[in-house]
């Protein structure tokens, strides 16, 4: 029997977040849309002002490490964030081929009849309680481009927060240092 996911708000911890393409499809396996979520990423950041510590972004999934906002969980922030930046993929896409088909009525926003999904529906949370756990996630994170073979070093890999945490750069996105471990 399956456990049911069970997802732990309120406590002030951070959330190591893992969510990936729809049957773990490539979809954000390009220069152009890994650029796209990380824009979307830091305009939703900006709007639902959580803290992000961490992140990598791969070719068909995505790792966050990031903080909660009353009145905004994790769950809600992931899922507009998804959407935008489905929205925005799908957009794109369909302005690029010249006779793709228009969203049929009822359908969701950026998605043609018959389209797969972009997204998986749920994603991995995982609660970071501690100056361990934090390295742990972000060693995690970090390593991950290398482990799949995509750069031979961290640093190969702009679409993460390793700049940030090894040479103190910004990279493509601003991150937020964390008060009580940093």
């Amino acid at each position: 029997m399956r456990h049911p996911l069970q997802r732990w708000y309120g406590r002030g911890d951070l959330h190591f977040v893992t969510f990936s393409c729809y049957r773990r499809r490539a979809y954000l396996g390009t220069t152009r849309a890994r650029n796209t979520f990380v824009r979307i990423l830091d305009e939703v950041r900006s709007r639902h002002k959580f803290l992000l510590v961490g992140y990598v972004v791969m070719p068909e999934h995505v790792h966050l490490l990031m903080s909660e906002r009353a009145g905004a969980s994790p769950s809600k922030v992931l899922q507009v964030l998804k959407q935008k930046v489905s929205s925005e993929l799908r957009r794109r896409k369909k302005s690029r081929e010249t006779s793709a088909p228009l969203t049929p009525k009822g359908a969701a926003p950026g998605r043609a009849a018959g389209a797969p999904a972009f997204w998986q529906r749920r994603f991995y949370d995982f609660n970071v309680w501690s100056e361990k756990k934090l390295k742990e996630k972000l060693d995690y994170m970090h390593l991950n481009p290398v482990e799949r073979k995509l750069a031979g070093h961290p640093k190969d890999w702009p679409w993460s927060s390793w700049s940030f945490y090894e040479k103190g750069e910004e990279g493509l996105i601003r991150i937020d240092p964390v008060g009580r471990w940093t």
